[in-house]
């Protein structure tokens, strides 16, 4: 499974022998794979400030997961034609995410922990929002860039009665700079095809014998060219409607057509000098703003461990990998009855919803007796 819980506990002979417990049964029973999650130790400051650094980092890590989110989802749209190769661009430092979590340790370069935590936190808020503001003007470019292609190309798709002609039909196919005559497009049904060619010259007067050319067809009909004179042309859709051929309103310019493919070439060629610079920025700034989440995670566990179990700091931290879905219930079961001495009264009433704990906000079903936060990295799937 993509999920991890990162959990903590006081680091006292107790709970260390709790933790024992817990890696014992989870083992045997096939739960989940436990490891040791490291976590340095920072500058904690006041209680008071850890409070209301709680309430920001909770903040910061709801972001800081939508955002890497919204980068995969990115490198989804724009590796369009290679989706199968998604998963090769979404990593963090090289490698697999599953293994830079479980293999996680505190960039001490980019985030030093000599400085106040409230500190940490704003390098990690003012990178992820400089990352955010550039894959906003980055992806507006490119998407622009994309429905526009998109436009163009939906044009050329659909049937004969919707689709553009420009990329079907040639000058030789026209009657062109006549003042009296004119080649109108007509679609016959292909059931129609031979009534058509023993009736299209008598449908009006001053039809051109024998100028019809079939010249384009879709799964339900042809497009078929007529050269008449000009001043029938009225009289001539008249008819052709009366027997189900419908004249295609198209005029042919040179000019015009010459531009729209000009267009899509040009487009074509900006989309894929986008494309590399882009996928390559996508790459880069994931791995980036998936560092900063787990970051985010550490930090967290370490302000709540402090806050849960007081100073001085002693606690440990472990990052357990479910192994299946169905187990999950299982393990919180074992979790719940290992670390219950942690808090009686919350660990009771996990058991028995009935019971109601003084000053606790949250649902029962939503406490633990120990520090507790969720990873899915399935929803980057």
């Amino acid at each position: 499974m993509s999920e991890f819980w990162l959990i903590s506990a006081p680091g006292d002979k107790e709970n260390l022998q709790a933790l024992e417990r817990m890696n014992t049964v989870t083992s045997k029973s096939n739960l989940s794979y436990n490891t040791k999650f490291s976590i340095p130790d920072f500058k904690v400051g006041t209680l008071d400030s850890l409070v209301g650094l709680s309430d920001e980092l909770g903040k910061l890590d709801t972001f800081a997961e939508s955002l890497i989110k919204r980068m995969a989802q990115s490198v989804v749209e724009v590796m369009e034609d290679a989706k199968g190769k998604v998963q090769e661009n979404l990593l963090a430092n090289g490698v697999d995410l599953t293994s830079f979590v479980t293999h996680f340790e505190w960039d001490m370069a980019k985030y030093p922990v000599k400085q106040p935590l409230v500190g940490v936190a704003d390098t990690l808020t003012k990178q992820l929002s400089q990352i955010e503001m550039d894959l906003k003007s980055r992806t507006a470019a490119y998407d622009t860039l994309r429905l526009s292609l998109e436009n163009l190309e939906k044009k050329s798709t659909g049937n004969l009665f919707t689709r553009t002609l420009s990329d079907i039909v040639n000058k030789e196919d026209f009657v062109l700079d006549s003042e009296y005559l004119i080649t109108l497009l007509v679609i016959v049904p292909k059931q129609s095809y031979t009534q058509w060619q023993k009736t299209y010259e008598s449908l009006s007067d001053m039809v051109v014998p024998r100028s019809t050319k079939l010249i384009a067809e879709d799964s339900e009909g042809g497009l078929f060219t007529v050269t008449l004179f000009r001043k029938v042309m009225d009289d001539f859709k008249t008819k052709a409607k009366e027997n189900k051929f419908t004249v295609r309103e198209f005029y042919y310019d040179e000019k015009e057509i010459k531009r729209e493919r000009e267009e899509m070439t040009r487009l074509l060629s900006d989309k894929k000098q986008q494309y590399g610079p882009l996928l390559r920025w996508l790459k880069v700034n994931f791995s980036e703003a998936f560092i900063a989440w787990i970051h985010i995670k550490a930090l967290r566990v370490f302000v709540e461990s402090v806050l849960r179990y007081g100073l001085p700091v002693n606690f440990q931290a472990v990052l357990l990998q479910p192994h299946k879905k169905s187990s999950t219930k299982r393990l919180r079961e074992v979790l719940n009855s290992v670390f219950r001495h942690l808090d009686e009264v919350a660990a009771a009433s996990i058991l028995d919803a009935s019971v109601e704990i003084p000053g606790l906000q949250l649902n029962n079903q939503d406490y633990f007796p120990y520090v507790y936060f969720h990873i899915d990295l399935s929803l980057l799937d």
